[in-house]
């Protein structure tokens, strides 16, 4: 904790008194009163030493969040004001630190915020706890556990939105570190009377509404539903809708809830059919039908609901018909069929509706255990919350009533003596004297009720289990005989016995004096809800039912195994659930929240003090002020009680060197506290008296004003020093700039002084030099002057000499030119004569061709060299050449004839050329020799066809009867797999050898070889992977026309053999993998180990051949081939999904199955 860092103390800045060990005076008023003004200033916790106190606020308060989780993290149960956080993180860390098994005792009546309590204890536990994707997994699961019961179990009752109808006991497991490993979930008696039957102004439970109001259309058109409530019997329409609730909503947020606890998705709609079952079976109504022997049977109505209902759970409706209307009654070896009258047909409804829907639920919290409970088989540190209906008390109290409060005197039972346990404990551990304190101890209560041979319990089994004719009153009048001297027990009968009269006690009732009060119960229905009976025939038929999750619910209906004991009644096995939960609670630390409804109008600001005030003495909590007053009232380790009091002491303030006990002695001796009032232990000091802790917190409070008046003066004189430091500081820095700034002006001043000094001196010796540097220049410009003149006068004179020698020459050049011009006329003039004849025109028209063409040839021959052409111009002479040549052989009409040979010539020279060409037999190889000249297109492409089909033909020809057999696989293969199966690409290639073991020859499995009386078609050694651990175990797999058989690799002793009927379909993945599953028809002699994940690299024979001998056989149905990336496998009676992903191989492993859950096996396929 940082130094700055401010404490807010249980003692600091108190509203009322935190701790009600500290309230003085005590008393019942004092009690109320400072329970009122702590909740009326929104302060709804209150401790009584390590016990909390929790006040429903019915408003959301901003106390719950993130900051304050983190603001009880790892503090003292005391050292902040009172919280729910405070116990939760007391009893984290105590699991956590010290290794103890802590459970959270959550008590109160309905409305009193107990489901809610148990939340904030879940989520701060989640918060806290480590980090990590599977940590936060675990922790998503286990808080999403909360939303499903909630759904199936809680109501709206006249008490409270959100009852939860059925006690709750969650185990979370943790490890050595503190992180959630899993948890387990006990349920308490579920009261599945209020599926038939609700009291005015309450709902049925909350999934019925959900399930109408959330569900899409096509959901509830596949369920057989309607979103109308008033069409269904079971629901009552008067509180239909609750304000506040969405169940819309929070039916999206319960399907998303079982998604992530680990539902499949059919397991949900198996779920959802059995909810729309029982609404349907609400509606089915019954009217009497005499018989010939005077008797009424009971006949269903309206079958519609009958029918609709059948088809969700796959049931014959004449099946369950049957059962409605007769009973079947079975001792020993004789059977007795009697008729159902009306009365009796609707008990047998409603018994198998609330049978239904209290086996489902069981099935939720059961599978909801198999999603969380902890995959390691290491040592675990327990958590457990328990959640349990309060004391009840109503007008008309029955069975469930007495159940319940049974319960409730159990927990205050366990509550006393773990209580002063605790205390006296802590006395001892400490070395304090105690004095033992004398308290109502309500053992009796629970022998009267509990008691083997005499309880109240036992007299109800007993009077269920007698023949002959047993009611209620015969039950009440067994109680008058036991009970009747037993002073917790009242009825009419023992009053008047005793000569007194209680009108306020009917006839049919007895009262019970509980250690909350007197409880009037009404013993109408005692027996029958003990009895908790379920026909016989209506078990069977439900078994009967095509539906998965039906069978697993009524398994007494399989009559195969019939079993004609009586079951256990309610009573008992509530009587020792109620003792098993006693007994886990005894082995942990406890720790108790006690809640408390502040009205019965569920609205806020509104505090009645006589409900509370009933409320505080039914839960003992002025007892338990005074048992924990009656000791100490106040203890506080040494250390954090010198931390709070030294400033009281000039010795031990600011701090103490010395051991904390001798500090805290030389405190309480410098204060002069009473010796009596205080006491020292090992490591705590014990304060008698709350006046004593109250005399040291004023004295405190006032010595924090004269500190506080201290600080303050030190403070404003550290703060002037502070300033005055900092004058000085800047006048100092002032100081030194102003001195640096005058020396560097002065320094200016110097450094320009020498620079005027500098600039003369050089001016002086540069206007010297170049006095030096002009003379010099002049010297030199004559001399070059001079040297000018003279080229000057050599240059004219050479120009002179060259001018004269060029006129010579041009003059002679002018006399030959006119002299070569006079010759050239003479020549032209006697050219001009001679053409005047026509040879010479023809002599002089060809030279001047010859000469155009020659400079033509030169230009062209030019180009030709700049672009690459010779060979054209080349070719184009040669051309015309030719065509000169041959041109007077050549008549109008040989052109189609030259092009008629020029054509055949071609096309001979085309059919030698493909003489001559090798050409491949393979049919597969596409090769053909390019064609010459496009004309030839289509013979060309027609010749290629002409050739592949006789090659065809020639390669058809060789087949042997094995290679079309084989080929014939080979398309097989392709028809199932190609473009559906990565791996089949790889296995084209491979050709089908069947027996790839040698069967025949290896002398180990020549046993083997004799037991199979089929040939056999394929052997080969295949995984067999294992459900537990996703691990494979080598099996020999050998495949006969009419069966399949897995055998030891080792031994070649058979370990299963399947007739091929029996198999119903195989799936396979999509991946480059070899894994793939045999699944077995339902109810066939093979189905009792369920169906067969196998591994093999030869997958695509394996799977082809078991095709082609479905296909083959006539009086078979073809085996069916699944392709999916997700399939269900069903082990026994489980179904596990096999989920196929892509993802990199690990430490050179290829194709990896892990197991992920009870429901999930993962198989990694690298990506290809």
């Amino acid at each position: 904790m940082s130094k700055m860092e401010v404490k807010t103390s249980l003692l600091d800045n108190m509203i009322g008194v935190g701790d009600m060990v500290l309230l003085e005076p005590l008393s019942e008023d004092s009690f109320i009163g400072n329970l009122k003004n702590r909740f009326d200033h929104n302060e709804i916790y209150t401790y009584i030493g390590s016990v909390v106190i929790s006040m429903n606020p019915y408003k959301p308060l901003p106390i719950y969040t993130a900051e304050k989780v983190e603001e009880y993290r790892n503090r003292n149960f005391y050292e902040l004001s009172p919280h729910i956080y405070a116990l939760a993180d007391e009893a984290y860390r105590s699991l956590r630190d010290q290794d103890k098994d802590q459970c959270i005792l959550i008590t109160g009546e309905s409305g009193s915020g107990k489901t809610e309590a148990s939340k904030f204890v879940m989520s701060y536990v989640a918060a806290v706890c480590g980090k990590g994707q599977e940590v936060n997994k675990v922790k998503e699961q286990l808080l999403q556990s909360n939303p499903v019961l909630e759904a199936f179990g809680n109501a709206k009752t006249v008490r409270n939105d959100n009852s939860s109808r059925f006690g709750k006991y969650m185990d979370i497991e943790f490890d050595f570190k503190g992180d959630p490993l899993g948890g387990v979930i006990s349920n308490y008696l579920l009261e599945k009377s209020r599926v038939v039957k609700q009291p005015r102004g309450e709902r049925n439970f909350h999934i019925f509404y959900q399930l109408l109001s959330g569900a899409s259309e096509d959901t509830l058109k596949n369920l057989k539903l309607d979103r109308d409530f008033s069409k269904y019997n079971y629901l009552s329409l008067d509180s239909a809708t609750v304000n506040g609730l969405d169940d819309a909503a929070s039916f999206r947020t319960v399907r998303n809830a079982m998604q992530i606890v680990g539902f499949m998705e059919d397991e949900v709609q198996s779920v959802l059919e059995l909810v729309a079952a029982v609404l349907k079976l609400g509606n089915i109504e019954f009217k009497p039908e005499s018989r010939v022997n005077g008797f009424d049977e009971s006949r269903v109505k309206d079958k519609n609901d009958l029918k609709e209902m059948c088809e969700l759970l796959g049931l014959e409706q004449s099946v369950l018909e049957r059962a409605f209307s007769f009973r079947t009654v079975e001792a020993k070896m004789e059977k007795v069929s009697t008729t159902l009258n009306v009365a009796q047909a609707y008990y047998a409804r409603d018994a198998l509706a609330k049978n239904l829907y209290s086996r489902l639920f069981s099935w939720l919290v059961n599978r909801i255990n198999e999603s969380i409970k902890a995959q390691t088989k290491v040592r675990k540190k327990v958590m457990g919350v328990l959640d349990i209906y309060g004391f009840e008390i109503f007008e008309d109290n029955s069975f469930e009533q007495f159940i319940i409060n049974y319960c409730n005197e159990k927990l205050q039972q366990i509550f006393i003596e773990l209580t002063l346990r605790e205390e006296q404990e802590e006395y001892v551990r400490e070395g304090i004297e105690w004095t033992n304190i004398e308290y109502f101890n309500n053992a009796i209560i629970c022998d009267l009720i509990e008691n083997n041979q005499n309880g109240i319990l036992a007299m109800l089994d007993e009077e269920c289990l007698r023949p002959g004719t047993v009611t209620d009153e015969t039950f009440l009048d067994k109680l008058n005989t036991v009970c009747a001297e037993h002073q917790h027990f009242e009825s009419r009968q023992s009053k008047n016995s005793k000569f007194l009269t209680d009108h306020s006690l009917p006839h049919n009732c007895f009262r019970i004096q509980h250690y909350a009060g007197k409880v009037l119960y009404r013993v109408e229905g005692f027996v029958d809800k003990n009895n908790d009976l379920l026909y016989r025939d209506l078990s069977q038929a439900m078994y009967k039912a095509n539906h998965s999750l039906i069978k697993l619910l009524f398994p007494e209906g399989n009559p195969s195994k019939v079993n004609l004991k009586r079951p256990p009644t309610a009573g008992f096995q509530f009587k020792a659930s109620v003792g098993t939960l006693m007994k886990n609670l005894l082995t942990k630390n406890p720790n108790y929240i006690r809640c408390i409804k502040p009205n019965d109008k569920k609205a806020a600001h509104i505090f009645t003090d006589s409900l509370v005030c009933h409320q505080v003495r039914y839960l003992g909590l002025m007892e338990n002020v005074r048992v924990r007053r009656a000791g100490y009232a106040f203890r506080q380790a040494y250390e954090p009680c010198l931390e709070r009091y030294k400033m009281l002491c000039k010795q031990t303030w600011p701090h103490w060197r010395g051991p904390v006990r001798d500090g805290v002695e030389v405190l309480l001796t410098d204060l002069q506290v009473p010796v009596e009032e205080f006491a020292y232990g090992r490591s705590k000091i014990f304060i008698r008296n709350p006046r004593t802790l109250f005399f040291l917190e004023e004295k405190r409070r006032q010595c924090l004003e004269d500190l506080a008046t201290l600080i303050q003066k030190i403070f404003r004189g550290w703060k002037s020093r502070r300033q005055f430091l900092l004058l000085k500081k800047s006048q100092v820095v002032v100081a030194a700039w102003y001195r640096r700034y005058a020396q560097q002006k002065k320094y200016q001043k110097i450094r320009c002084s020498a620079l005027v000094v500098q600039s003369f001196i050089r001016g002086w010796k540069a206007r010297k030099i170049l006095r030096e540097l002009k003379y010099k220049k002049r010297c030199e410009e004559a001399v070059t002057t001079i040297a000018a003149y003279w080229h000057g006068t050599q240059a004219r004179r050479e120009l002179r000499r060259l001018k004269e020698e060029a006129q010579n020459k041009h003059a002679v050049s002018v006399i030959w030119a006119a002299w070569l011009g006079t010759k050239a006329r003479r020549e032209l003039r006697c050219l001009k004569n001679e053409a005047r004849s026509k040879q010479a025109v023809s002599v002089i028209w060809a030279y001047w061709q010859g000469n155009k063409a020659r400079r033509e040839l030169k230009r062209l021959k030019e180009e030709a060299r700049r672009k690459h052409a010779i060979a054209v111009i080349w070719a184009y002479w040669l051309g015309l050449k030719v065509r000169r040549e041959y041109r007077k052989f050549f008549r109008a009409n040989a052109g189609k004839k030259i092009y008629d040979f020029t054509i055949q010539r071609i096309m001979q020279k085309y059919f030698l050329g493909l003489k001559t060409t090798t050409l491949s037999m393979s049919p597969i190889d596409k090769s053909w020799p390019a064609k010459p000249y496009g004309f030839l297109e289509g013979t060309h492409q027609e010749l290629r066809r002409i050739f592949h089909l006789w090659r065809c033909k020639k390669y058809r020809s060789k087949f042997t009867k094995e290679m079309k057999a084989t080929y014939e696989e080979k398309l097989a293969a392709s028809e199932l797999f190609k473009d559906k199966k990565a791996l089949y690409p790889s296995s084209v290639g491979q050709p089908f050898k069947g027996d790839y073991v040698e069967l025949s020859k290896n002398p180990k499995y020549q046993k083997l070889n004799s037991l199979v009386e089929d040939k056999v078609l394929l052997a080969d050694v295949v995984s067999k992977i294992n459900r537990a651990n996703g691990k494979g175990a080598p099996r020999m797999f050998l495949l006969t026309k009419n069966n399949f058989v897995l055998a030891d690799q080792k031994t070649g002793q058979v370990k299963t053999s399947v007739p091929l009927p029996d198999l119903s379909s195989v799936s396979v993945s999509t991946q480059n993998d070899g894994f793939f599953a045999l699944r077995v028809k339902e109810g066939a002699t093979s189905a009792a180990k369920g169906d067969f994940l196998l591994s093999s690299d030869r997958l695509i024979e394996i799977i082809t051949k078991l095709h082609r001998i479905g296909s083959a056989s006539a009086d078979r149905n073809q085996i069916k081939i699944d392709i999916s990336d997700e399939f269900l496998v069903q082990f026994k009676q489980d179904k596990v999904c096999v989920k196929f992903i892509q993802g990199a191989p690990k430490n050179g492993n290829g194709v990896i199955c892990k197991r992920k859950n009870n429901r999930l096996l993962e198989v990694s396929v690298p990506s290809p």
